[in-house]
Order: structure tokens, then C-alpha cells, then sequence
């Protein structure tokens, strides 16, 4: 007899432990690439859509190096700028959808949905959003010594001449909101001179290359060195990070707003598992208190979220661009 009550309690006690067990091993399925190994088991390639140096390039360096960090495999960035962020989408969409290939793309995703007519992929179906991370209001800058003070006093000067204005590239939100602004809006002989990056654009305004930057989080370094002078924000309110520059919609445009983001997706059919991984995992590196300040020191909002979020403002994005771009009426260059 107590043979047996000692029997029972063993098999109590197995159970009690498999019941305990389960949840660890569903974590660990859950974090399954589909190959049977955890996820990640090997580097993950993080494709940018932009050159180095630029708002997308910053953002997602400092977000690759957290998670390698935090999980103990490498991220490793791979800037593919070009064709408005076209060339990196379409390597990625070719990528095996196995979340060791992901691509890090902006708003410039959305615009080029409409502005290009031949795209080897399609956006909302040859991906699965994962993240937006953060976002920024669009700045028209310039040089520090140029003799505009703000946005109208560069409309004045620039009447009767011809303006030229760098931009990350063609199809970037930038680009079709500073065409709207400068073009349609302030009826400016306006020349847009497209880079591969943000980087490479301020390069150029710094250079004395081009007039003006129509850019965002990758000037702030610049601007609050000096070198660089914020002419306006794109953002209905005033930045708290520069709060002494005046809206758009100061300046005399009601209304007129412009804002980046930056996201990371992964080919279509990647393991719903991997996907909500780097989910979690992204969303808990923008809320370290580190990188938060980081980020809001630059001007930019933070926007944890569900991949489910990401998907339906990917949606409103590429229909508010469409709109845009049915109004000025800008071409893929």
C-alpha cells in the first residue's frame, strides 16, 4: 500500500514537473525560424534601404546593436541605397523567408507604392511588417551662415530664382513633401537634387552643394553643432528638441505636415513566431531608457506596437501618399 501511495506521488510529482516544463518549451518552439533550431541561430542580415549616415542608417545601427546584444547573435546592417529605397526592397523580397534576411525602410515604402509603376514587388503583399520603431518631423534646413532666418525669409529670396533642395532620394517622403511645399505651394522654381541616403544630402548642403536639405532625424547632430541652421518643422506643434523653429503651418501653410518613420519587415510566409520575436524584441530596445533618449533627443517619437499596428498604418500611408502624389503630380526621375 505504500508502495503504490509512493507510486502515485512520483507520478504526481512527473506530472506536476511536465506541466511546468511545457511553457519553457513552447518558448522555445515559439522563437523557431522553422527549421527546427531556435531562433536565431546564425546572423540575421538587416538590409537598409538608404546609405550610411542618414535617418534610417542611425536608427537601425543602434537597434542592430541592441538586439545583438540582447539575444547573442549578430545583426549585421547592409546599407543598399538606390532607386528610392527600390533596390534593398527587392532584395529582400526575394530573401528566403526564414527571418535571417529583414529590410529597414521608411515612409519612402508607402510613397513608392504609387510614384514607381514597374516595381519587381509589391509592398503590402511581398512583406510582413515587424516593427515601426520611431518616427520624426520633416526640417528644411540650411547652412548656419545663409541668410535666411526661417521659411518665409527663404521664400522671399528665392523668387525669380532658381533653388535647388537635397533629399535622401526620389520617392522619399521628403522629397514629395518638400515638392508639394517648395513647387506647388510656394509656386518656387524648385529643383529636387535626389542622393542614395541622408547622409549623402547633408554632405552636400554642407559642401554649399545644393541650397537647402529637406530631411529629418539625421540633421539634428548638425543643427545643434552649428553647422546647420532649421528653417522650419514639418510637425503641427513645435518640436520640443527645437523648440525656437517654427512650424510649416506657421510660416504661413495651414495644415501642411510631414512625418518619417522607420520600419522593419521581413519576406512574406517568415514564421509568424520569428516575426512576433523580433517584435517583442525590437519594441523592448526602443523603450531602454538609453536608446528612448537617444531617439528623443534627435526629435523623434517612439512607436512600440503590434506587427497587426504596423500593417494597418503601412495601409493609411500608401493612401495618403497616393493622394499626395495625384496632387503635385511628381514623377519617378
Amino acid at each position: 500500500m505504500a508502495s503504490n501511495r509512493g507510486r502515485t506521488r512520483a507520478f504526481i510529482a512527473l506530472g506536476i514537473a511536465v506541466l511546468m516544463a511545457q511553457p519553457l518549451a513552447a518558448r522555445a518552439q515559439a522563437a523557431s525560424s522553422g527549421s527546427g533550431q531556435a531562433y536565431p541561430s546564425k546572423p540575421v542580415r538587416v538590409i537598409v534601404a538608404f546609405a550610411a549616415g542618414g535617418f534610417a542608417d542611425s536608427v537601425s545601427r543602434q537597434i542592430a546593436q541592441k538586439l545583438s546584444e540582447r539575444i547573442g547573435q549578430q545583426f549585421v546592417v547592409d546599407n543598399r541605397g538606390g532607386a528610392g529605397g527600390n533596390l534593398a526592397a527587392r532584395i529582400a523580397a526575394e530573401a528566403t523567408p526564414d527571418g535571417y534576411t529583414l529590410l529597414v525602410h521608411t515612409a519612402a515604402s508607402a510613397v513608392n507604392v504609387t510614384l514607381y509603376k514597374d516595381l519587381k514587388f509589391d509592398l503590402l503583399k511581398d512583406f510582413t511588417p515587424v516593427a515601426r520603431t520611431v518616427s520624426t518631423p520633416g526640417l528644411f534646413v540650411v547652412l548656419s551662415s545663409h541668410p535666411a532666418k526661417d521659411l518665409p525669409d527663404l521664400i522671399r529670396m528665392s523668387r525669380g530664382k532658381r533653388l535647388t533642395y537635397a533629399t535622401a532620394g526620389v520617392g522619399t517622403s521628403s522629397h514629395i513633401a518638400a515638392d508639394y511645399l517648395l513647387r506647388v505651394l510656394a509656386r518656387l522654381d524648385a529643383v529636387h537634387v535626389p542622393f542614395k541616403g541622408g547622409g549623402v544630402a547633408i554632405t552636400a548642403v554642407l559642401g554649399n552643394q545644393v541650397d537647402l536639405l529637406s530631411g529629418s532625424g539625421a540633421s539634428w547632430p548638425f543643427i545643434k553643432q552649428g553647422r546647420m541652421k532649421a528653417l522650419a518643422v514639418s510637425s503641427l506643434k513645435r518640436s520640443e528638441a527645437l523648440p525656437d523653429v517654427q512650424t510649416v503651418a506657421e510660416a504661413g501653410f495651414p495644415g501642411f505636415e510631414e512625418r518619417s518613420w522607420v520600419g522593419f519587415f521581413a519576406p512574406a510566409k517568415t514564421p509568424a513566431a520569428v516575426v512576433n520575436r523580433l517584435n517583442r524584441e525590437i519594441n523592448e530596445v526602443i523603450a531602454l531608457p538609453d536608446v528612448a533618449a537617444s531617439f528623443r533627443a534627435r526629435g523623434m517619437d517612439l512607436h512600440p506596437g503590434s506587427p497587426a499596428d504596423f500593417a494597418r498604418h503601412l495601409k493609411t500611408e500608401v493612401a495618403m501618399w497616393a493622394k499626395v502624389i495625384q496632387v503635385t503630380g511628381v514623377k519617378a526621375e
